[in-house]
């Protein structure tokens, strides 16, 4: 206990000692994690409405006319014990005209001249999140247009594809952005510990000479490394909440934009959580690199 404590003491009098350089490490660190975290928000708050947009995928299965009761009944509780349906709707011939009626009040004429109700009976069914998938949709279609007194099934396929695009089109900017800049917050630490190592050299060498193992040089400045990540990612998180709380008071004081304020939110505590721990990551890993640029990290 008394050699860890040493550790971080000779941890907290490294920063301490490159003041200057630390606090630049930190703030450098920072505004780049920040950057980082408006890509992450705003894939967030973009995955987040498009699940939304999927949500209000349905799909229309139409029944044949010569359908008995009795079979619909058994087509709706074939459709419900499926496991890959969330939900079934049922809609009868007449709810289908009344809601054609107030849809297009100004078409409704064209239905008078027919005689009867020319509309079919249908089922809306919405799946469950983890089938909504292009292909898993396309599959499960093509399975019950087979099935006994179903007539038609029909979904907007082509909607369904041009969001599953845009989504893999956010996710791979948003990694090939995390990527870069989580390499540039590594290079600033790990520039940071070679300065504070090319600092201390002397000391370095003298406990070398005094038999002090490499693992016992090394653990304070992966401590510090780990620190200037953390110190730096939690700053990141109150610039981009800073960020935030003005955005939204820009959008409740541009009147034409209200109500879209409930639409966006900041990361939960859980997330704040794991970016901080993910900027120590960042940091440790930046004096490894470093640590083993100046030859010092080998064993």
């Amino acid at each position: 206990m008394r050699r860890l404590f040493y550790l971080v003491r000779e941890a907290w009098a490294n920063m301490r000692t490159n003041r200057t350089t630390t606090i630049v490490a930190i703030l450098t660190t920072a505004f780049t994690l920040a950057c980082v975290g408006i890509f992450l928000l705003l894939y967030v708050n973009l995955r987040s409405a498009a699940g939304w947009l999927q949500e209000d995928v349905k799909i229309m299965v139409y029944v044949e006319e010569r359908l008995s009761r009795e079979g619909m009944q058994e087509l709706e509780r074939t459709l419900k014990s499926d496991r890959m349906v969330a939900g079934v709707l049922f809609v009868s011939k007449e709810q289908a005209l009344g809601e054609f009626r107030a849809q297009f009040p100004a078409d409704s004429h064209l239905l008078e001249g027919l005689g009867e109700n020319p509309l079919p009976a249908s089922f809306v069914v919405t799946l469950a999140p983890n089938f909504r998938s292009p292909d898993a949709m396309k599959g499960w279609v093509e399975r019950v247009q087979t099935m006994e007194g179903v007539a038609k099934v029909d979904y907007n396929q082509e909607w369904i594809n041009v969001l599953a695009e845009l989504i893999g089109y956010i996710e791979l900017v948003a990694i090939g952005v995390g990527v870069l800049l989580s390499a540039a917050a590594v290079t600033i630490i790990g520039n940071t510990i070679r300065l504070a190592l090319f600092a201390r050299r002397e000391e370095i060498e003298i406990l070398r000479s005094i038999g002090a193992t490499r693992t016992f040089i090394r653990i304070p400045y992966f401590l510090e490394g780990a620190v200037l990540g953390a110190c730096g990612s939690a700053l990141s998180l109150g610039i981009l909440k800073l960020g935030f709380e003005l955005f939204l008071q820009q959008i409740q004081s541009a009147g034409r934009f209200s109500g879209m304020e409930s639409l966006v939110s900041f990361f939960p505590l859980s997330i704040c959580m794991a970016l901080v721990v993910a900027g120590m990551g960042l940091g440790f890993a930046g004096s490894v690199v470093s640590l083993l640029r100046v030859g010092e990290g080998r064993a």
